[in-house]
């Protein structure tokens, strides 16, 4: 009974803390080679000991014009790159984090822009649809989300083994209400493909902001670099603890960043600053 016992204890001392990886790439309008590399790259993050891998926003493609994405839009559990996730979260064992891949919707022209999230037993066991969609007119840029996406209307955070998640896509950052909306998160995931013009001036500091008043984790996985269409990403992806420090970062190409999560260190930090229970407006009608 003893053994027993202890062997339980150490389980959970496992479970609060584990290794969490970020990946970045810079996709093409090729959904082959971006699975590819997506696979080259979760196979170097699990050699470096990761449990949970989050993918990029579109890390499956990244078109040449923006209908290319409803183009190759597949159904609830069924299509390629659906299939190339679970068997891939089997394979090695983790959960994976798809950043996101677009869906059909309730419109023929029209995606949902979907985190997919995978268990190690290859099971979907969440997904979020990007609520917030991007709109940018700045000299020669111009993005509108709206037209060629569905837009999501749930707030989605999961209990698994590592803590509870929170879900979320690129633009979704901008929104400080959509993660006080998910409750207490361990973590927050954050896929992206946030523009440089954008990137360089916000991402760091929106993405410390959400992990300092949400004290928890935020793993931020983007885009980073030239793509065929003409579009520069930002990059930077980071690993950011409770208290805003980047344990991780890699400013531009393919590859990983890597850290611990320390579900301890989260709750001696709300419990040393319990900021969370401080909260006294909830909304204003």
């Amino acid at each position: 009974m003893a053994d027993n016992k202890t062997k339980k204890l150490k389980s959970a001392a496992k479970d609060d803390i584990i290794k969490v990886a970020a990946i970045q790439m810079a996709s093409s309008p090729s959904v082959a080679a971006n699975l590819v590399e997506a696979k080259r790259l979760i196979e170097m993050a699990v050699e470096q000991g990761a449990r949970l891998v989050v993918l990029p926003e579109y890390f499956c493609i990244m078109g040449l014009k923006d209908t290319d994405k409803v183009a190759i839009s597949e159904k609830q559990n069924d299509g390629p790159i659906q299939h190339f996730l679970s068997k891939t979260a089997k394979a090695f064992k983790i959960w994976i984090v798809a950043g996101s891949v677009p869906m059909q919707s309730n419109q023929p022209k029209k995606i949902r822009n979907s985190c997919l999230v995978y268990s190690e037993k290859g099971d979907q066991v969440a997904r979020y649809d990007k609520i917030h969609l991007f709109g940018l007119d700045m000299g020669t840029e111009h993005y509108h989300e709206e037209n060629t996406i569905e837009p999501g209307d749930s707030v989605v955070a999961i209990d698994t083994p590592f803590g509870r998640i929170g879900l979320a896509i690129c633009y979704d950052l901008r929104f400080p209400e959509l993660f006080r909306a998910m409750g207490e998160v361990d973590m927050i995931v954050l896929p992206s493909a946030f523009t440089e013009t954008t990137g360089k001036a916000h991402w760091e500091t929106l993405v410390r902001a959400r992990a300092i008043e949400n004290i928890c984790y935020v793993v931020a996985s983007a885009q980073g670099g030239y793509h065929l269409s003409g579009r520069e990403t930002h990059g930077n992806s980071m690993i950011v603890d409770p208290w805003g420090v980047v344990l991780d970062r890699l400013p531009r190409g393919s590859g990983i960043v890597i850290a611990n999560i320390n579900r301890n260190y989260i709750k001696n930090l709300r419990q040393s600053l319990p900021a969370l229970k401080h909260k006294t407006i909830t909304a204003i009608s």
